[in-house]
């Protein structure tokens, strides 16, 4: 809901940019990489793509302020 939200928020906004892109796809890679992570429990490693994927599109609305 978050990443939808921070799309939404940059194409209205028509704040997208290099970075917002990087950040979606930074977004995408982690999401997939989670599955694996949590699947063989890759215990600190999982926590980090888990955060990954949160700040991406925590980045991407906060680029949508400047």
């Amino acid at each position: 809901i978050l990443f939808t939200i921070a799309v939404v928020v940059i194409v209205l906004a028509d704040k997208a940019t290099a970075f917002s892109a990087i950040c979606a796809w930074a977004y995408l890679v982690a999401r997939v990489l989670y599955i694996p992570a949590y699947y063989f429990g890759w215990v600190p490693w999982r926590s980090l793509v888990w955060f990954a994927g949160f700040a991406a599109p925590m980045l991407m609305l906060i680029s949508a302020l400047f």
